[in-house]
């Protein structure tokens, strides 16, 4: 297919949030330098004084964002596939015997590799329930549930029908069986109110990269029964350093080695940038960035929008005709506009929505703005039109 090639002068169009959020607001980048411009101050591990207390302001900021508390159960990872493989396989084997797992088809593979390893190795038995109607129910999980169910593990968005799950009722549901409920909140932390303290979850996972405007390699969970998970990392903490045994206290009993500490300082200027900014005001203007886009491209003759209602500012879609990688490729080099393609490390999804192709992704930020949107929908309806040309054509 002949496309024009760029226009260097362009402007840059970045519709690839629910990966990375891009750019990042001043503060996080101002807060990262001053992170790195002045000595680390690690309570345990240095005699400076004066500089931020990054990881306790942010467990500070954690907790009253999430409203979840204490401080100290907010736990600092690489990211939140680190988080749920350090969740998982500590859960695993805490219980120490083989018992029954449920996950779900709208699950990262984040989710989905851990759990289908452990399967393959003979520690757990695994269900996959169903989506129906872009969301997993409670019915399709309790129809999932067996005697020797222990653990459940699912997304609280998902990253590419964009579609939020109701997770206090299964929540309320596990806690009351007694079943261990992680809840990957990768996609909607920073992106929708979420109250901890009102929902009985066994551990939330966060990453930092995404809707929380922090950079690359920070996330963490909250757990409000660290008993119920294993250690399986064991290191320097800068606390009881005389004995050769892991400490138990919180939250070094899940952290060992130096922080993060630009990560740690990233998403503390984040969440601060939320909360001057507004939450609700941050997620009104995202609403309407999604509502237009699809409105652009709804009806349009060679495009297939895979869920019109998205409750999150992710729409993906297809283009008939035209291989989505292509297509992306093309957005790219000719019109700047930058998004995902592919399986978006969820390939369950796929196999219901596209016979598991992949998709092309458009995701949003408070930085966009609608010209953007509206300059993007323009050049996927003139690939879309070039595609179907050239159908008719041939």
């Amino acid at each position: 297919m002949e496309y024009a090639q760029q226009d260097t002068q362009s402007p840059l169009i970045y519709l690839n949030n629910a990966a990375t959020t891009w750019p990042k607001p001043v503060g996080v980048l101002e807060e990262v330098a001053d992170c790195l411009r002045l000595p680390l101050y690690e309570p345990g591990r240095t005699t400076g004084d004066g500089s931020t207390d990054y990881p306790s302001a942010a467990r500070e900021a954690l907790s009253a964002f999430f409203h979840a508390g204490p401080p100290e159960h907010f736990i600092f990872t690489q990211n939140a596939t680190d988080s749920l493989n350090l969740l998982i396989h500590g859960f695993v084997k805490k219980i120490h015997v083989p018992f029954h797992a449920i996950t779900t088809e709208l699950e990262h593979n984040s989710v989905l590799r851990p759990l289908t390893a452990l399967e393959q190795g003979g520690a757990i038995t695994l269900s996959v329930v169903p989506f129906t109607d872009n969301t997993v129910s409670l019915a399709a999980i309790k129809k999932a549930i067996c005697p020797e169910t222990r653990l459940v593990v699912m997304t609280h968005g998902s990253n590419v029908l964009g579609s939020v799950q109701d997770i206090r009722p299964i929540a309320e549901y596990l806690h009351t069986n007694d079943i261990f409920f992680i809840v990957d909140g990768a996609q909607t932390s920073g992106h929708i109110r979420v109250e901890l303290s009102d929902i009985p979850i066994g551990a939330f996972v966060f990453t930092g990269h995404k809707a929380l405007f922090g950079i690359p390699g920070i996330g963490g969970f909250f757990i409000p029964d660290p008993d119920a998970v294993a250690i399986i990392r064991q290191g320097g903490t800068g606390t009881d350093s005389r004995t050769l045994t892991h400490p138990f206290e919180m939250p070094m009993r899940f952290e060992a080695g130096t922080h993060n500490y630009p990560g740690i300082a990233s998403l503390y200027a984040g969440i601060r940038f939320i909360i001057t900014t507004g939450q609700e005001a941050i997620e009104r203007k995202n609403t309407n960035l999604t509502r237009s886009f699809i409105r652009e491209l709804k009806g349009m003759r060679g495009i297939t929008l895979y869920n019109e209602n998205p409750d999150l500012p992710v729409v993906s879609f297809d283009i008939t005709g035209i291989d989505n990688n292509e297509a992306g490729f093309i957005l790219a080099r000719a019109y700047n506009v930058i998004t995902r393609t592919g399986l978006h490390c969820a390939p369950l999804v796929h196999e219901r929505i596209d016979s598991g192709k992949g998709c092309i992704r458009a995701s949003f930020s408070f930085f966009n703005t609608i010209e953007q949107i509206e300059m993007a929908a323009h050049a996927i309806r003139e690939v879309a039109l070039s595609a179907d040309t050239q159908i008719r054509t041939d």
